[in-house]
């Protein structure tokens, strides 16, 4: 009986042996990948420790020993655009990756609306059935919540297909796809995001903990692993950045797109903070400099209220909006596009394109529109405010006869609908017959505000405030 144990036993620790000493690949290399054109790529993966491995691909060769750890990296030398390439990883065995793109890589992250799937967007029907676009390239990282850093997931590249295509993040793929079409070259989008997360998720705990405004959040982590969690939380602090960056850390990218907030709108004050370190955080472990970083301010949402009032949500585009203060970074205004009853506009196809302006102009130097109109100053004089606005191109009108979305305050900060009028190219003028000595105005400072200012190229007023009175969420942490 013992003898019969004995043999399988056996068999199976050279079976793991051999397994272990095989050359292995995180699941974000492998075939049909896009490498970053112009850029120094790193290439990683496990062996056996001590193991010599050599990578190669499109006439040059790279050599490491993998470390004590079993671990291994080279990084290749900056390429052009062009394939595609085959890239082989040569060990003990030898690992072969077909049909390898040089191109763009982008990254999409952040909660449900980044989520959201493009079968599930407005009139996507045309855009699936045009989705034959073998050169540019899907993955997705899988929803997983982790304690510990991981360093792989279960994912694939894939060509984009009408098949593959119905399921994928919808704003990455009206984004990627504004990309491959204008720039004619191939992209590859990284889709990693999940439903109802909080921005602290995604960012290293570490990092977190060092900073004691966010002592609170840190603790309600610490609540929540004394019940020793087994994953499936998308909130508490670093579990995403976890489960989903760290298996993807490292890979050469262009830049990221980012659509999150409405968990955090509660604490949009913190977000102020939170957001900038998240950015911060993941150029830092990057280790390939500030790349660029655009988000989408949140939509309007739920019912639109007849007076004007405090709102989380502005405070939260607020916040959103102060982080342009960061190197290569910029933001898509979706104001206009959102629906009341739902937090999921279903209109992607304007998220994306809108992301994809601001790349095209700040990264691929392309002379086009490409920022919603700001506001820029403020004079008060003889009862009426005269505003200011950049980015306003070849002038600002309004879809309507008149402006609508302004309030305006005197000193008791008792907001009330304002008259608008456009004076000039880039200058509103506002008043209202019940405050005679304004101080302050607010634009689309509600969840849900009827707004109807854009600039000439059809995109959507910022929202803003001139005041910096105290909000509802100043204190939330």
């Amino acid at each position: 009986m013992m003898k019969r144990i004995v043999l399988p036993v056996v068999l199976l620790f050279f079976f793991v042996v051999s397994v272990q000493a095989d050359v292995r690949l995180p699941s974000i290399i492998g075939s049909n990948m896009v490498l970053q054109q112009k850029l120094a790529n790193p290439i990683w993966g496990w062996a056996e420790a001590g193991e010599d491995v050599t990578v190669s691909i499109n006439g040059q060769t790279k050599s490491a020993k993998a470390g004590t750890d079993g671990k291994w990296s080279v990084v290749l030398d900056p390429q052009e655009v062009g394939g595609p390439f085959t890239l082989t990883i040569k060990g003990k065995n030898e690992l072969t990756l077909e049909n390898v793109l040089v191109g763009e890589v982008w990254l999409a992250s952040g909660q449900s609306n980044m989520q959201w799937n493009v079968q599930n967007s407005t009139n996507s029907g045309n855009d699936i059935k045009q989705a034959d676009l073998p050169n540019l390239r899907l993955i997705t990282v899988p929803a997983v919540s982790k304690t510990e850093p991981q360093d792989h997931f279960n994912g694939k590249w894939e060509p984009c297909t009408p098949q593959n295509v119905p399921g994928f993040s919808a704003v990455a793929f009206f984004f990627g796809r504004k990309l491959h079409q204008d720039l004619k070259i191939p992209v590859g989008l990284i889709h990693c995001s999940w439903g109802g997360s909080s921005c602290e998720t995604w960012i290293n705990p570490e990092v977190v903990a060092k900073i004691p405004e966010f002592a609170k959040i840190m603790e309600r982590r610490a609540e929540f692993e004394k019940e020793k969690p087994q994953g499936g939380d998308n909130q508490k602090v670093g579990y995403l950045y976890n489960g989903m960056i760290r298996p993807i850390l490292g890979y050469g990218i262009r830049g990221a797109i980012w659509y999150q907030g409405e968990t955090n709108a509660g604490r949009a004050y913190q977000y102020r903070t939170l957001f900038p370190t998240m950015i911060r955080n993941w150029r830092d472990e990057w280790k390939q400099g500030d790349f660029p970083f655009y988000w989408v301010q949140l939509a309007n949402f739920m019912a639109t209220k007849e007076n004007p009032e405090q709102s989380a949500w502005a405070e939260l585009r607020e916040a959103q909006s102060l982080t342009r203060s960061l190197k290569n970074s910029g933001e898509a205004v979706i104001i206009d596009i959102g629906e009341a009853k739902d937090i999921h506009p279903r209109n992607k196809q304007d998220v994306g394109y809108r992301l994809a302006l601001l790349a095209l102009k700040q990264d691929y130097g392309k002379e086009i529109p490409y920022e919603s109109p700001r506001y820029k100053s403020v004079t008060f004089d003889n009862g009426k405010a005269t505003l200011k606005f950049d980015f306003v191109y070849d002038g600002l009108f309004s879809r309507g006869a008149l402006p609508t979305g302004f309030a305006i305050a005197g000193e008791d900060k008792i907001f009330y609908w304002a008259v608008a009028e456009i004076v000039d190219k880039d200058t509103v003028v506002v008043s209202s017959p019940k405050v005679a000595k304004p101080v302050a105005v607010r634009y689309g400072w509600a969840d849900n505000p009827v707004v109807t200012l854009y600039n000439s190229a059809k995109l959507p007023m910022n929202p803003f405030r001139t005041d910096d009175w105290a909000g509802l969420t100043i204190n939330n942490q």
